[in-house]
């Protein structure tokens, strides 16, 4: 019986995937791709992100990684993701972590864009919407805050210790750094009550007894995952979730480390008050410290559930309820 051959097509130059790693400095952008191996740079302005966007939209790549470099990096996000491309900012530890560990010890731009490709292809982290531009523009108006918050706290050190001819001096700025954080913190909540969405969702957050307009801010512009991960994923992202630390028989101390500084920083500050004044966290905190545990690690084994309890809140819309025993009697 005649059978008639079996013809194999090659796969299209199309089927294999394509990963990319970019390096973001202030002059350049250095490109890698994998699995060519194939690197270039471009000059970081418009017309280079255009360019690279464009050649980058001709791949088709399963996946673009860039290191989160203190904002620098925006613009670039902004342009790809408007494009359509899968993108994903990672934390520079990671990287730097990978490459070591895949015998990499030499820092060059392009050997950083190529260890951010191979870290894409071996990893594939997951990649997360950026925010709209009214997002971004709270978020720089957070930093700002924190910035003068930062400088009027230095002036004022600095004062006590400063002599009469100077204190004149400083007392003018502490006073203009005074007035420009209270304008800044006045933008802020004028930002967000502008917003039905975020107006809403700050509403539920300040329904907690503890959590003020900082944290509340905070968690809208740093932490837009908020509501849509588990408990156990936020607890991770913020940096308040305790890893494990065994080997063998050994039992290491379970610690917190990683996550998103400014919004721990602010959780932080929220539970100082929320862990005296909430009668959830207070008796959570006063049944660790009974137990034995330090008081920092029950301060942020509360950190980690009132962030949880928040989470929970704007994933099912419903505002805070104080538990039985302490709500108010009925008239």
């Amino acid at each position: 019986m005649f059978k008639a051959p079996v013809v194999v097509c090659p796969e299209p130059a199309g089927a294999v995937e394509v990963f990319v790693g970019v390096d973001v400095s202030q002059a350049h952008l250095d490109v890698a791709l994998r699995p060519s191996g194939e690197t270039w740079h471009v000059a970081h302005d418009e017309p280079g992100i255009a360019a690279l966007g464009a050649r980058l939209r001709d791949l088709r790549p399963a996946l673009v990684v860039l290191e989160a470099t203190g904002g620098v990096e925006v613009p670039l996000v902004g342009a790809l993701a408007a494009a359509g491309l899968p993108v994903a900012v990672v934390n520079p530890r990671q990287i730097r972590d990978f490459a070591r560990a895949t015998g990499k010890l030499a820092k060059t731009d392009r050997l950083d864009a190529v260890a951010l490709a191979r870290f894409a292809e071996a990893v594939r982290p997951e990649p997360r919407p950026i925010p709209d531009a009214a997002a971004r523009a709270l978020a720089a108006l957070l930093a700002r805050r924190r910035q003068v918050l930062a400088m009027l706290v230095a002036e004022r050190s600095r004062r006590r210790v400063a002599t009469p001819t100077l204190r004149l001096d400083l007392d003018e700025h502490i006073a203009w750094l005074a007035a420009r954080l209270e304008r800044l913190e006045g933008e802020l909540a004028a930002a967000v009550r502008a917003s039905p969405v975020w107006r809403a969702r700050e509403d539920l957050l300040r329904s907690v007894k503890g959590v003020g307009p900082v944290l509340a801010t905070t968690l809208l512009a740093e932490l837009p995952e908020l509501g849509r991960l588990d408990r156990k994923r936020i607890a991770a992202l913020v940096g308040v979730a305790p890893f494990n630390r065994d080997s063998g028989t050994l039992r290491g101390r379970r610690t917190v480390w990683g996550g998103r500084a400014a919004v721990r920083a602010a959780l932080y500050m929220a539970t100082l008050s929320a862990a005296h004044t909430n009668p959830v966290l207070q008796a959570f905190y006063a049944r660790l410290v009974a137990a034995g545990k330090a008081k920092k690690v029950a301060l942020t084994a509360c950190m980690r559930k009132l962030l949880v309890i928040l989470n929970a809140m704007l994933r099912d819309g419903a505002p805070w309820l104080a538990p039985r025993a302490a709500r108010p009697a009925a008239a």
